[in-house]
């Protein structure tokens, strides 16, 4: 196995999150929680960056589309209280679509 110091964590979430922020909110909440393990990630933190490299390779056929009679603004909250165990703080989320897909979204710990 490769020395930590060698395997790229730190610009694999960096470029998952540029494809969150840009292309992809489906992924936001992983994305977000990876990054919390930037300065000292393990060996499971990397299984989820690649796990989510395959699933982006596979539905990257797939795009939003907006239309339909039914194009409603709505907005969703959610919060996990003391969500994180290991530093004992909580999760706030929200989520604004229209059409049903997503045009704005948050997630903060």
């Amino acid at each position: 196995m490769a020395h930590r110091s060698k395997i790229p964590y730190a610009s694999a979430v960096g470029n998952l999150m540029y494809e969150m922020v840009y292309t992809r909110p489906d992924i936001a909440h992983a994305v977000g929680v990876l990054s919390r393990y930037m300065n000292n990630p393990g060996k499971e933190h990397w299984m989820v960056v690649k796990w989510i490299l395959r699933y982006l390779r596979g539905t990257k056929n797939q795009a939003l589309c907006f239309g339909g009679s039914n194009i409603a603004l709505q907005g969703y909250v959610d919060v996990h209280m003391v969500g994180d165990r290991d530093k004992r703080r909580s999760t706030t989320e929200y989520v604004f679509t229209t059409g049903g897909i997503a045009v704005s979204w948050i997630s903060k710990l």
